[in-house]
């Protein structure tokens, strides 16, 4: 499992490495996969996870014209979609959960954060234009 993880985050990396920085400024639609994972719990140290294996999805689909974000099971409306040059930052929430989900906007790395008040998950990836 760790080497496919290993192999995915290097085969993402060239392909991101052959796109330009302006697909990934929130002009146009990204697919994003998730690579690491973390579960958090208060006083307790996070432990690490494939995506997979603690449910996340492998592929996130970053729809920012219609303000969505498009995984296998259910499409979940961006509530605040913020651009700036560095990064662009999309935050909901989502059955009892907030989330935001943050792109740089320089190389398409992507990392994702969901809590409610008991829990909170990191979920890191790398995106490409569509």
């Amino acid at each position: 499992m760790k080497t496919a993880a290993v192999f995915l985050a290097i085969f993402l990396g060239v392909v991101a490495s052959d796109t330009s920085a302006a697909d990934f400024d929130g002009s146009k639609p990204l697919i994003c996969a998730t690579i690491d994972a973390h579960a958090c719990d208060p006083g307790i140290t996070c432990t690490r996870y494939l995506p997979a294996d603690m449910g996340a999805p492998k592929f996130l689909t970053l729809d920012f014209d219609k303000r969505v974000v498009i995984g296998p099971e259910r499409t979940t409306p961006m509530a605040i979609l913020d651009k700036s040059p560095d990064q662009v930052v999309a935050s909901g929430t989502e059955m009892g959960y907030g989330w935001t989900l943050v792109v740089d906007s320089t190389d398409g790395d992507m990392t994702l954060s969901i809590m409610n008040r008991n829990d909170a998950f990191v979920l890191f990836g790398n995106c490409k234009a569509v």
